[in-house]
């Protein structure tokens, strides 16, 4: 299965990714270790592409590497764009920052980009345990809240 093919589209219940990584090695990686949980999948190969992408469709998980686009870290546009999703939509997904100047798990790099994670690439092949615990916390956090709405009935 190869990312954005005809044949991967998202259906309601799908656990979906958006894997934003200029690298084609690395997005690679993320693609094969997310395919292994059973993520539907989707990449996008410019700023334009990926800014649409978010717009209409709710993902699971948003992976970001640092300098995707060229942008420096302070000014990257799909993460000024992940910061100022609905609330409703955001707490839905978990997002990961990815680079070579983040501390991995680091909470004031994760607050300072409004990110739910960040990941140094040194402890990329450790990914997997790193995003399920990130998952499971993400989880956590908003879980009494999610309880809350569903039993007013109300749509989160």
């Amino acid at each position: 299965m190869k990312p954005d093919s005809p044949y991967d589209f998202f259906e309601p219940g799908d656990r979906t990714a958006l894997i934003c990584v200029d690298d084609s090695n690395l997005r690679e990686l993320l693609f094969e270790e997310l395919a292994t949980l059973n993520y539907k999948l989707h990449t996008g190969l410019f700023v334009e592409d990926i800014v649409l992408k978010l717009s209409s469709q709710t993902y699971n998980i948003v992976l970001i590497y640092e300098k995707f686009g060229g942008h420096p870290l302070q000014t990257n546009p799909i993460l000024e764009k992940c910061a100022h999703l609905p609330s409703h939509d955001r707490r839905k997904q978990f997002i990961l920052l990815i680079g070579p100047s983040l501390n991995t798990n680091d909470p004031v790099q994760s607050f300072q980009f409004s990110v739910d994670m960040v990941c140094n690439d040194a402890d990329l092949p450790n990914l997997l345990p790193l995003l399920n615990r990130g998952l499971l916390r993400h989880e956590e956090k908003y879980r009494a809240f999610n309880q809350c709405m569903k039993m007013i009935g109300a749509s989160h």
